[in-house]
């Protein structure tokens, strides 16, 4: 299948092909594809806001396997794109190795640090929107026993199951979180085939509230919940609207927003780590129509206390990036 899978604007296609060079930024999608649901659907909505409120045109790019990564910046930065965002820490290796080869490009990496002179480096305090999912988790569960399914198992994934059952055991303490993550590879953030079964398995063990931070993989645990009659958590977009009433709410992580800030800051775009956590509006729970009728008064208070306590220093969540424990799981 080939690299280019969908592209903006028509000029674009023509740009990649022909090497001629026009001033646009670019976004690059990483594997499961911009209609995830997800984690690379809010970077896309964040490319079209900016595209709504500038009349701008940008390239775009869909991961079609691994070995794609490097040709897919080259490209970009070969034509001219600037800036240059990518969606997830699988880039990193690869900017790394190539930033000092376009030294007038500017890049932006989500999820990643990378350590250049062209490079803006977006990091997200998931951690902290996780604790208000637990804390929610926690009020809501009638078992006193929740899960935690993530997507590949590396240490991004397990800042969310930390904050998570933090904030669950700050509810209830003697609670019980059971964890499960799809997979080592990248293809765990694709199968929600497997969410599904694992959702169903973390049933059986008592869990009646599930959070997923699996991308397309966790389309396949809400999915399950919902089927099985317990709640579920979504995560990165707003993933409420999917099952109405039985999603208790979404971690919004809030990468449109790096998104089209790097766009609209073109090639100004400063580098640097750029840390967008709860107090500068990169986490969030969301609560709307959807989901309305399951988060009370009482939730909704306990809610606005923990994000006081967490602004205020009062309340410390653990950042699994800085630690590598979990000791409220």
């Amino acid at each position: 299948m080939s690299l280019i899978k969908s592209l903006l604007a028509g000029s674009a296609l023509t740009a990649l092909t022909t090497g001629v060079a026009f001033a646009e930024p670019a976004l690059i999608f990483d594997l499961g594809g911009k209609f995830d649901k997800s984690f690379n659907e809010a970077a896309f909505h964040g490319a079209q806001r900016w595209v709504e409120e500038t009349g701008g045109t940008y390239r775009e790019l869909e991961m079609q396997s691994e070995a794609q990564r490097e040709q897919a910046l080259r490209r970009l930065a070969e034509v001219g794109a600037n800036p240059i965002v990518m969606t997830g820490f699988a880039f990193g290796d690869v900017l790394t190795q190539i930033a000092g080869d376009y030294p007038d490009t500017k890049f932006a990496i989500i999820d990643m640090v990378v350590d250049a002179p062209n490079v803006q480096s977006v990091v997200f305090a998931e951690e902290q929107g996780s604790y208000l999912a637990g804390v929610m988790a926690g009020m809501k569960s009638e078992t006193g026993t929740v899960g935690f399914i993530g997507g590949m198992d590396i240490p991004l994934i397990h800042k969310f199951e930390c904050g998570f059952a933090q904030g669950f055991k700050a509810t209830q303490p003697e609670g019980k979180v059971v964890i499960n993550y799809t997979g080592t590879t990248p293809a765990a953030w694709n199968d929600p085939v497997k969410g599904g079964e694992l959702a169903r398995a973390q049933k059986s063990q008592g869990a009646d509230v599930i959070y997923a931070a699996a991308g397309g993989t966790g389309i396949g645990v809400l999915q399950a919940a919902a089927d099985e009659g317990i709640l579920s958590i979504g995560v990165d977009s707003n993933q409420n609207h999917l099952h109405p009433g039985q999603v208790l709410t979404s971690m919004v992580k809030r990468v449109d927003n790096a998104v089209y800030d790097a766009f609209t800051a073109g090639t100004d775009l400063e580098p640097g780590v750029k840390v967008m956590d709860l107090a500068a509006g990169g986490v969030d729970v969301a609560v709307d129509d959807a989901n309305k009728d399951l988060v009370d008064a009482e939730m909704q208070a306990a809610v606005d206390e923990a994000k006081a306590g967490i602004a205020s220093g009062e309340i410390k969540v653990h950042d699994y990036m800085t630690d590598n424990s979990c000791p409220a799981s």
